[in-house]
């Protein structure tokens, strides 16, 4: 039971090891944001070349639009069903996972399938 309660407070990590783990990845300030979006795009890519047929015709993008984040997906138009999935469920997913992923750095993170 204690291990879920760490896992899902967030708090996964001993006091004081934040610090050395930011600076371990590259970044001294300690806000991790923009690596954390690179991750997002690249978690996000990976479950979308998983999904379709043509996978080196997908194309990952993150813009910032109105002060969030949105992770365009951009790929064949044949493909276009197997990311939304039946009755969206896929694309709804993915999304959840993104925007709780994204809330744990205090962000707004989208995702959207082009057409």
């Amino acid at each position: 039971m204690e291990f879920f309660k760490k896992l899902f407070s967030g708090d996964m990590e001993p006091a004081g090891s934040s610090a050395k783990a930011a600076e371990a990845a590259g970044n001294s300030s300690g806000s991790g944001r923009p690596v954390a979006m690179k991750d997002l795009e690249d978690f996000v890519n990976y479950v979308v070349t998983a999904l379709v047929d043509f996978p080196d015709e997908v194309h990952v993008t993150t813009k910032t639009e109105n002060n969030e984040n949105v992770i365009w997906i951009s790929c064949r138009k044949e493909d276009t069903g197997k990311i939304i999935g039946k009755k969206g469920k896929t694309i709804i997913a993915l999304r959840a996972l993104v925007a709780s992923a994204a809330g744990r750095m205090q962000n707004r993170v989208k995702v959207e399938v082009a057409d």
